[in-house]
């Protein structure tokens, strides 16, 4: 098959988190079954661009590259350039692939593509749910929306990453299809040996970008709270003045010098994250959560909110707990936790065998091929 994969960002711009590593591991495991794989993209890294030769094909890890100049920066990704290619060339694949929404990258493609008779299969990663909507730019939204997105989006279909986030699309649009196949993630390339490291102080772990969605501000204010020693490690970048703010908070609430602030982590991530003993997660609306897959992956607990995609998921399998967006459920389940050092122990030694088992790229490729098929012969 010839598919078209369409993303505002794509590898090395690691600074949008997990949605732009699964995306390259999607399109990765797709070439090495044998699909025609091509990605186009903008030179967006953050408030830089990456340093690429625009509107020319590279070979990144296997998969064909085309990055093309973007004119404007976070979070609008205008690219006439992408737009231009995309008419001309999108008859040429069996289905064009989009990922996420509210960008121009992703709903002028959907759109041109449409009119193009090119299938579309829209990967919405948690930016079509109610939260969404109410979180910024409420106005803006609601119009691009009732003009552009309710109309081109009914001819398309949606694939979801959760039950959770399936439920929230079906919410607010009617597409042909809505499938549910978990992200990519990218495991450790070991299988970890784990071994009971529960010590006091309790070693906590947020990592993840650091902006308001996340839920960084709870677990702060949960800290002050809690009647346990603790340390907390923050791995994870974000707007700057937020991030100063945060930092503020944890002053005001007596917890700084509890808390080790390390930035953007990718390379050494499976080994921080295996040196601490509960991965923490607060987040308001989070249609997966790629990282509570590569924590557990390690043996490490989560302790994640119920707005969580993979919330059910770890409540089914007994891989964590589940907390209210509140700091003083937070700080409750924090103190509980604490005192049950068998049962994250058993997660430690359980975990990977089982975060393997469900997500491992074997499996996990034949489903999206399928989908591929699926929507392909439907057209």
């Amino acid at each position: 098959m010839k598919i078209l994969q369409i993303s505002a960002a794509y590898k090395p711009a690691y600074i949008y988190g997990g949605p732009t590593m699964s995306v390259a591991m999607l399109c990765e495991q797709l070439v090495k079954a044998g699909c025609q794989i091509s990605v186009y993209t903008t030179t967006a890294n953050g408030p830089h661009e990456l340093d690429v030769v625009p509107n020319q094909t590279v070979v990144v890890d296997g998969v064909e590259v085309t990055y093309f100049k973007r004119i404007t920066k976070d979070h609008s990704h205008l690219s006439p350039a992408l737009l231009k290619a995309v008419w001309k060339n999108a008859k040429a694949y069996d289905v064009v692939h989009l990922h996420a929404w509210w960008n121009l990258v992703s709903v002028l493609s959907c759109l041109v593509t449409v009119m193009r008779g090119v299938p579309v299969l829209v990967s919405a990663r948690g930016t079509l749910s109610p939260y969404s909507f109410q979180n910024k730019n409420q106005g803006i939204k609601a119009l691009i929306h009732n003009l552009l997105g309710k109309p081109v989006l009914k001819h398309c279909h949606i694939h979801a990453t959760s039950q959770r986030e399936s439920d929230a699309v079906n919410c607010i649009i009617k597409p042909k299809s809505n499938t549910t196949i978990p992200n990519f993630v990218r495991l450790p390339v070991y299988h970890p040996q784990v071994h009971d490291i529960v010590t006091s102080p309790i070693k906590l772990i947020f990592f993840s970008r650091i902006e308001e969605k996340k839920g960084l501000d709870i677990l702060l204010n949960a800290l002050s709270m809690v009647n346990i020693p603790f340390h907390l490690t923050i791995a994870g970048n974000g707007n700057e003045l937020y991030v100063a703010g945060l930092k503020s908070l944890a002053v005001t609430n007596g917890i700084a010098d509890k808390i080790t602030w390390t930035g953007f982590i990718n390379e050494d991530k499976f080994k921080v994250l295996q040196q601490h003993n509960l991965f923490i997660l607060p987040s308001h609306d989070e249609n997966f959560g790629n990282a509570v897959i590569e924590s557990l992956s390690v043996g490490t607990a989560v302790l994640i909110s119920e707005e969580v995609g993979l919330a059910d998921y770890v409540s089914k399998n007994h891989l964590g707990w589940l907390c209210k967006t509140t700091a003083v459920s937070v700080a409750e389940a924090i103190n509980q936790i604490a005192g049950r050092p068998t049962d994250l122990n058993t997660i430690r030694a359980q975990a990977p065998d089982i975060i393997y088992s469900d997500f491992g790229a074997d499996s996990l490729v034949e489903k999206y091929i399928g989908l591929y098929n699926k929507i392909s012969k439907q057209h």
